[in-house]
């Protein structure tokens, strides 16, 4: 199943670069996911393709129309079944691993670019399914979240990584960081390679990796550490 993505901007020129290149654009080449960048500008009515106006009670700054974003989404259907309409947003659920691994299973979703001051909030509350952010910052506008949403739902798509393993090696796949990775040579200004990794004894290894995992993520990110073990304790046990 080839997953198809929608996205709503007013500047589709950021995502051209980004789509052609590494893996994502052979995704995107070889079909095995699809995304369709659209501009709001499109769907304004006037001849100077407005998309934003002054906030209504005052204050700076510019607010995102209802009606282009309206249009820009309803001209989906048909095509997307507009199950999933996402706005990037600060106010949105915080992006993890377990949410990217959810919409990978999706058929479709559309991701709203927000810019200025943010969107009317009868978009919020009458349109879109939810909203998105990838972190407690400031950015521009919702084009670079996008991207970011694209690309890590990408890698949960079987095809896209040539090896999968590859996948659940990654940071945060299992909800721990990576365990350390060391390349040639062997040892660095006096620097060795752990000697394990040198053994060839591939069941010391994968136990050594199992535990620096564990050891790097409660020294690096002990809320990840504990929400982790707190997930393995409430996990159901195997009946034998």
């Amino acid at each position: 199943m080839t997953i198809r993505i929608d996205v709503l901007t007013i500047f589709p020129e950021y995502f051209t670069i980004p789509l052609q290149n590494s893996l994502l654009g052979k995704a995107i080449k070889e079909k095995i996911m699809e995304v369709y960048v659209h501009n709001i500008r499109d769907f304004a009515k006037d001849k100077h393709k407005t998309v934003d106006d002054t906030p209504y009670g005052g204050g700076p700054g510019m607010v995102m129309k209802c009606e282009p974003l309206y249009d820009a989404v309803e001209s989906l259907k048909g095509n997307n079944s507009l199950e999933h309409v996402i706005l990037l947003s600060p106010g949105g659920q915080l992006l993890t691993q377990e949410k990217v691994k959810q919409m990978a299973q999706w058929k479709d979703f559309v991701l709203i670019c927000g810019r200025y001051e943010g969107v009317d909030e009868r978009i919020v509350e009458n349109l879109i399914t939810e909203e998105i952010s990838i972190g407690d910052y400031v950015l521009s506008g919702g084009e670079l979240p996008a991207l970011v949403v694209i690309e890590a739902v990408s890698r949960m798509i079987p095809g896209v990584i040539g090896e999968w393993e590859s996948v659940m090696n990654d940071s945060l796949y299992d909800g721990l960081l990576s365990y350390p990775q060391y390349t040639k040579p062997a040892e660095f200004r006096g620097i060795k390679v752990p000697e394990v990794l040198l053994s060839g004894n591939h069941e010391q290894i994968k136990t050594w990796r199992e535990q620096q995992s564990l050891l790097r993520t409660k020294k690096k990110r002990p809320d990840l550490f504990y929400k982790y073990q707190e997930k393995k304790i409430n996990e159901p046990k195997k009946v034998e």
